[in-house]
């Protein structure tokens, strides 16, 4: 996530109280690298209040298409906590690489992370599918 924590992001208040919360805990386990590289983009977050969020930000629970920049193979995912990640379902947790990159991003920017095993990645925010906040829902 290096390359995703010194991207401006945008975030609601609830979501940055929830992230940071997690990123606490987790600094005591395996983990401790992803919350504190977390820890330090939360840091450098643009706070909004829930219900003044653009909707085409990426906020929690959102369902994004990304559209890979190498590729151009689109793909879907809905940002989600870790203990609620099912990959395979396109569930991905705002602690991975790809799901820390996008959050907080607009629609037409593009994310960059680097994988556990040191590759690079990158995808344009194509489309926001689903952001919560923009069905009225402040408390996902």
């Amino acid at each position: 996530m290096d390359t995703a924590a010194f991207v401006e992001r945008t975030l609601t208040d609830l979501d940055h109280t929830r992230l940071v919360k997690l990123t606490g805990r987790m600094r005591t386990g395996a983990a401790s690298g992803d919350a504190d590289n977390m820890a330090d983009a939360l840091d450098a977050a643009r706070l909004v209040p829930s219900r003044a969020v653009a909707p085409d930000v990426v906020t929690m629970y959102s369902q994004v298409l990304l559209k890979d920049c190498a590729t151009g193979r689109r793909f879907g995912v809905t940002l989600c906590y870790p203990a609620d990640a099912e990959p395979s379902a396109g569930f991905v947790s705002v602690m991975s690489p790809v799901g820390a990159s996008v959050l907080g991003m607009h629609v037409g920017e593009t994310a960059r992370w680097v994988t556990p095993n040191g590759e690079a990645g990158a995808a344009e925010v194509a489309e926001l599918v689903f952001q919560p906040e923009a069905s009225g829902d402040y408390t996902l």
